[in-house]
């Protein structure tokens, strides 16, 4: 997470607030808690090595970059087993001495490597875009490598997604306030501690995120993006109708900024549709994913995981809607799943996240059709009779 608290007693400090160890930048809230982090926190021992790492943040972000990659690598430990990295070759890494990771949509021998070399590829992509002045767009194209798989072109996920955030973060954390690439990490970051499920780091990364984002008048497509993704972290807390009144700004907002056919406004409609439909508001749902869904098929084509993910959420808005939905419903869903899980299983594989989930969600959408059609049937013989 991003450090916006008091290092002994935790105050919020936000990103501006207390005063820093003039050393290494570790942060207070006071003389007195510094005074006291030095005298009984061991602040006397660990502020030199702080400082030779490049400070408070530098230091914090390479400690939990260290831990996330272990965390990745025994979580793939099994699917990596006899396995080599497909960019250095070697089984374990010859310098960190880590194992390998795989949380794309490689299958068979491909995709395995190690979150260094991953992060190392998408380092030099970034920086020869500015190197050569290719461009804002160039730069964030390249700049994808840091959450995509360079063989499958799939995000990575899980574990692995929070590895690489990390990895991001603290190579681009030096970086001023203003540079593109520091805010894009700290995007990456965020959506990497969501995948992994520790949504209260997310929150405060979203937080800082869009804190930095007025601070420094970032333009307004971008703030809108932040007040987005901080809503999703509130969805995730359970935080639900805060996370809707700002869902629905920020989609309105992307709208008109951005344009029907941006991937940042699918995403926000993407956003707010799952909301409603975490709170049983399914006709609503419904209402507002045709329009998305019908300009992602047309901006990105069919087998685009924005398309997939917005069917995915049409179709469970029409199966949710009302206590009984209609048969009509049903088999307009089970036609959706049928042929996203197709989709799926042909770019991800069968046992991606994203497949199994899809191949779930078919199973119950014509289980509920069934349970339909035999209610009808019960009904009309209890008529003849």
């Amino acid at each position: 997470m991003i450090l916006t608290q008091c290092a002994v007693c935790a105050t919020e400090l936000g990103l501006t607030l207390g005063k820093k160890c003039g050393r290494c930048s570790t942060r207070y809230c006071g003389a007195a808690c510094q005074v006291q982090h030095w005298k009984e926190g061991g602040h006397d021992q660990l502020c030199k090595p702080i400082k030779r790492a490049g400070g408070a943040e530098q230091y914090n972000a390479n400690k939990k970059y260290a831990e996330a990659v272990a965390v990745a690598a025994e979580a793939c430990a099994d699917d990596t087993k006899g396995q080599r990295c497909y960019i250095c070759t070697q089984a374990l890494h010859w310098k960190t001495k880590e194992g390998l990771v795989r949380g794309c949509a490689c299958r068979g021998t491909a995709g395995f490597a190690h979150v260094s070399c991953l992060a190392e590829q998408a380092k030099i992509l970034v920086a020869e875009a500015e190197e050569n002045n290719l461009g804002l767009k160039v730069k964030q194209a390249r700049f994808n490598r840091w959450r995509t798989c360079s063989l499958c072109e799939q995000d990575h996920h899980g574990v692995v997604s929070c590895a690489l955030g990390w990895a991001c973060w603290k190579t681009y954390l030096g970086r001023p306030e203003t540079a593109d690439v520091r805010g894009m990490a700290m995007t990456n970051l965020g959506n990497g501690l969501l995948e992994a499920r520790q949504h209260e780091d997310a929150l405060i990364v979203r937080e800082a995120d869009l804190a930095t984002k007025l601070r420094i008048g970032a333009p307004e497509g971008s703030i809108l993006v932040a007040q987005a993704n901080r809503a999703g972290t509130y969805a995730a807390l359970g935080r639900g109708d805060e996370a809707i009144s700002i869902y629905r700004e920020a989609y309105a907002g992307c709208k008109t900024i951005l344009g029907n056919c941006d991937q940042r406004t699918l995403m926000a409609a993407n956003n707010l549709v799952h909301e409603l439909q975490r709170q049983m508001k399914h006709t609503e749902a419904v209402s507002i994913l045709r329009g998305p869904l019908s300009d992602a098929r047309r901006a990105f084509g069919d087998d685009h995981e924005f398309t997939l993910m917005l069917g995915s959420l049409l179709a469970d808005s029409l199966v949710g809607a009302g206590t009984n939905p209609t048969v009509d419903a049903v088999r307009e869903a089970i036609a959706i799943r049928e042929d996203i899980f197709r989709r799926s299983r042909r770019l991800l594989g069968v046992s991606h996240p994203h497949t199994q989930k899809r191949q779930r969600a078919l199973d119950s959408a014509r289980s509920a059709l069934a349970n339909h059609e035999s209610a009808g049937q019960l009904r009309a013989r209890k008529k003849e009779h």
